[in-house]
């Protein structure tokens, strides 16, 4: 098929929840795409932040298909060595004791909301205990987990959700504080905010929340959907603050590629939190994607790839302070940490606008927040790539440079 014949047919039979960008993409390899018609694009996106490893990464494709000849599928009733291999590896990895596997980032803020409900339930038998969630934030867009999400435009349709969450103001302790009732079960939070525009946490909000948890017997959830799995130039974003979650959520690079997400909790929850009938999943932590996440692991540790990450994330907010300083009457912040990164761009600049000439000059890029340009490519980027990134992103912005303000409204 044609792109147009792609785009055309999609339109027609698919749901329009999405406001895809006018090209089918039809093979990747390393860090570039192809669409349809065969034109080459670096992927500064990676899939929402999935492709951590690129494009068919060595021995990634191995491991999938030696799986494929084995079996997909046996649901939860039954053990297969791939669960056994990626749950002792998550564990190991993120410092907590026992991992459940989802099919989606959502279904994790499921399953940690539960979590949480379920520990501060068996401890007085209440049935009205709140969580605190951050404004600004962004946990999915199941019920559970948009009930967390604090942003009232994709709330609103939706009314009434899950009772019982309170919003505190982000990198603000004392708004925090001031949530906190005898109610109250636990905080959830991004360590970087991504959607509500690349915000990381700052050192002393997080260790605040942490020890305001200790003290009141709190349950702490991470959401690392994003930011976690080596992105920010370690394993787990957390580990940049030294303190551990009670709950942490992952999804997206977990799998590279494969629909995979997970909720991992430490023993205090483990013990005393959901039990058997409490919650379940068909598909999820089926042999075909705990394969590829064993296989993940393996190749985060060979090939180091977290420490890459660091060292193409300081190259890369190098470059992008570069170009803040080229066009500051267009870019007002650039904030991030490793390879999450956002430039805010000005008013007289959007970021529609921005990412449609980009790719178009052959850059997938995204944006986050209001008028955030997001930076979330491969882990395995090159000086080379950023390079030609940051260069197309020139070029555009110079264009931009010479449009009047009227004319972008």
């Amino acid at each position: 098929m044609t792109q147009n014949e792609i785009i055309r047919q999609t339109e027609e039979n698919v749901l329009h929840t999405y406001n895809r960008f006018p090209i089918a993409i039809d093979r990747g390899e390393g860090v570039r795409v192809w669409d349809a018609d065969g034109k080459e694009y670096l992927d500064f996106m990676a899939g929402i932040a999935v492709f951590a490893l690129g494009y068919h990464f060595p021995g990634y494709d191995e491991a999938l298909i030696a799986q494929i000849r084995k079996t997909l599928h046996t649901s939860n009733l039954y053990y297969h060595e791939p669960l056994a291999e990626a749950s002792k590896k998550l564990v190991r990895s993120s410092g907590l004791s026992r991992a459940f596997f989802t099919n989606s980032g959502a279904e994790a803020i499921e399953g940690a909301v539960k979590a949480a409900k379920k520990y501060a339930w068996l401890k007085d038998g209440r049935g009205d205990h709140e969580i605190i969630a951050m404004n600004s934030s962004f946990h999915g867009r199941t019920v559970g987990a948009l009930s967390v999400t604090g942003n009232a435009h994709y709330q609103e349709p939706f009314l009434p959700l899950m009772a019982g969450v309170k919003f505190a103001e982000f990198n603000d302790f004392d708004s925090v504080l001031s949530c906190v009732s005898e109610r109250t079960c636990a905080v959830i939070l991004e360590t970087v905010q991504g959607e509500g525009g690349i915000y990381p946490a700052e050192a002393e909000f997080l260790k605040k929340v942490r020890a305001l948890c200790d003290e009141k017997d709190l349950v702490l959830i991470l959401d690392e959907i994003q930011c976690g799995m080596g992105r920010t130039g370690k394993m787990w974003a957390y580990e940049h603050y030294g303190i551990v979650p009670d709950i942490l959520t992952c999804a997206k690079a977990l799998g590279c590629g494969v629909p995979v997400g997970a909720f991992v909790l430490n023993e205090k929850l483990a013990e005393a939190s959901l039990m058997p009938g409490d919650h379940g999943t068909t598909y999820g932590g089926n042999p075909f994607v705990l394969a590829a996440v064993s296989e993940v692991f393996d190749l985060f540790e060979e090939q180091q790839i977290a420490a890459k990450a660091e060292a193409a994330g300081g190259y890369l907010a190098e470059k992008l302070d570069g170009l803040m300083a080229e066009f500051p009457q267009l870019i007002t912040a650039h904030r991030g940490l490793g390879l999450i990164r956002g430039l805010e761009l000005s008013a007289a600049c959007p970021v529609g606008t921005v990412a449609n000439r980009a790719l178009e000059k052959g850059l997938l890029i995204i944006s986050a927040g209001n008028n955030v340009l997001r930076f979330v490519p491969p882990l395995i980027i090159t000086k080379e790539d950023t390079d030609e990134a940051v260069e197309i992103l020139r070029g555009v912005f110079s264009e931009q440079a010479l449009v009047k303000p009227e004319e972008n409204l």
